[in-house]
Formats: structure tokens, C-alpha cells, sequence
């Protein structure tokens, strides 16, 4: 994709950026070289590669997922200011 200065002018306008003649031209060329760079990446055969979700095998390790702690709500609602019904009562915040 071959980009002219009117594009980037164009593209600086619309993104509220002002740029001037030089900082143009350096834009071109740099975003140019970027296309090129995706240009080349997207000639690549990838149809024989699979997927994945990390650049190395790796495994999680998880644990089990069992309980490994007592019930302890009725003591935490001991201590609290003001409960009902097993729920904590706050004071209003927003009126």
C-alpha cells in the first residue's frame, strides 16, 4: 500500500494532529515502511500452522477446587456493627 502525503495530511486531520510539510514526509516514510513490513508478513504461508495460546507448551498447574477453610460467618457478623438476616447493613451513601 503506497501512501501520498494527502493521505497523511488527510489522516492527521481527522485525528485533530497538525502536522507541517516536514513531519509529514517523515510520517510517510515511516508509516510506508510499517505497510511494507505488514505486506511481508501477510505473504507468509500460514495454513499449515496451528493455532496457539502461548509461544511455549506449557501447562497450567491448578489445584483442586475444594473447600479448605470452616464456615466462620456467624463469627465475622459478631463482630460487625449492624447485620440482618445475614446480610451487613452500611450507612446510605448516596442520597
Amino acid at each position: 500500500m503506497s501512501l501520498s502525503l494527502d493521505n497523511i495530511k488527510r489522516v492527521a486531520n481527522l485525528a485533530c494532529i497538525e502536522v507541517n510539510e516536514a513531519e509529514a514526509i517523515a510520517m510517510m516514510a515511516q508509516l510506508s515502511g510499517i505497510f511494507s513490513l505488514i505486506e511481508q508478513m501477510r505473504a507468509v504461508d500460514t495454513s499449515t500452522i496451528e493455532p496457539m495460546s502461548h509461544a511455549q507448551d506449557v501447562v497450567q498447574r491448578l489445584r483442586d477446587d475444594t473447600v479448605t477453610e470452616s464456615d466462620q460467618r456467624e463469627l465475622f457478623q459478631s463482630i460487625a456493627p449492624k447485620t440482618e438476616a445475614g446480610l451487613y447493613l452500611v450507612p446510605k451513601v448516596i442520597e
